[in-house]
């Protein structure tokens, strides 16, 4: 294969043409090789060589950065595949057989369920099993009865438009109304930006108040310690009161393992959302009316918490950092501040 370009810009000053062929490594049929050639003329007079060698010299300049550049893109675009497919070897490994063994117990169960109705057929079942399946997808969940809590009650849909502005969707529950559906599409349009603003803005306001670190270096040592020894013990808590007490009144209310319930809090504040583990779908219970109100609550200072740790805790470590190299390798007095800046000494010079 063939190409050839050349520059539409600054015609009249020179031109620029270039033929880059495509072709079959010699050596190994699996790589692709490329030769390149360029030619640059101008027409000015009295300056036509000059801005030939200059064209020259940045076309050779701009062949070098777009090499370096692509070299640079297929690096990580090959750390990033690698990365893909050692997850889909890992996620096969542990998963595949859970899955068969998952399909053969329903099978057999199916299979039970026929021997012990004889008035029922595989056919008759199937369609049973296709009712059931379009009922979960509605975000009907077939276990108990008619007189189940709505999914559609105002604490519910206040979850669900948490969900939606910050793109976790579960996929335990959607729209299945024509109005609704083009309502989310605006909603969502609208709300994901919205959210991101108020992420921002919120984890950008918690920042300023909480750090106190700017000049830190004019603070004697002791200060420095308890300002960073201040905001670690800040950011512990907050890590508690968010990824820790949440996950275990969930499996508390929810009947999970702790294990069950720090996946969900994980999978919910990452925005992944699987939707295996949703809060407030269980029939069986009965939970008071703000419960999901309140896990939507807690999804959006969960979401901005994560923003004010990962800006924090660079800035902390740095500190921490800044700080063990005080310790450890300057002789400072307590009460004073490290003098960055010496001022330059007097030294008489004899004639």
């Amino acid at each position: 294969m063939t190409t050839f370009t050349w520059n539409i810009n600054h015609a009249r000053l020179m031109v620029v043409e270039e033929r880059c062929v495509y072709c079959v490594n010699s050596d190994n049929s699996g790589w692709t090789e490329i030769r390149r050639e360029a030619w640059v003329s101008s027409s000015l007079f009295g300056v036509s060589r000059a801005v030939q060698e200059f064209g020259l010299a940045r076309f050779k300049s701009n062949v070098t950065k777009t090499v370096k550049g692509f070299e640079y893109i297929l690096a990580k675009l090959q750390a990033y595949i690698c990365y893909l497919l050692l997850g889909a070897t890992i996620f096969q490994l542990l998963e595949k057989q859970a899955e068969a063994q998952s399909r053969d117990h329903f099978q057999l169960e199916k299979l039970r369920f026929l021997e012990n109705y004889t008035c029922l057929d595989q056919q008759a079942l199937e369609q049973f099993v296709q009712v059931i399946l379009e009922a979960w997808v509605k975000g009907v969940n077939p276990k108990g009865n008619s007189t189940n809590p709505s999914n559609w009650d105002f604490g519910s849909s206040f979850f669900f438009a948490g969900t939606v502005v910050t793109t976790i969707g579960y996929g335990n529950l959607a729209p299945s109304t024509e109005a609704g559906q083009v309502f989310c599409v605006f909603y969502a349009l609208m709300g994901i930006p919205l959210n991101v603003v108020f992420l921002n803005q919120l984890g950008t306001g918690l920042r300023a108040h909480l750090t106190t670190l700017d000049r830190w270096e004019d603070h004697p040592r002791h200060s420095q310690f308890l300002q960073v020894l201040g905001l670690a013990l800040f950011l512990i808590l907050g890590t508690l009161v968010i990824l820790i007490f949440p996950p275990m009144f969930f499996s508390h209310v929810e009947g999970w393992s702790f294990r069950e319930g720090f996946y969900f809090a994980f999978i919910t504040l990452s925005t992944i959302g699987f939707g295996d583990y949703v809060v407030g779908t269980d029939p069986s219970k009965h939970y008071i009316a703000v419960y999901r109100s309140l896990a939507a609550i807690w999804i959006l200072l969960g979401l901005a918490w994560l923003a004010v740790v990962l800006s924090l805790g660079s800035l902390l470590l740095h500190r921490c950092s800044r700080l063990w190299l005080l310790i450890r390798g300057l002789d400072i007095k307590d009460g004073e501040a490290p003098d960055s800046d010496p001022k330059p000494q007097k030294i008489p010079i004899s004639a």
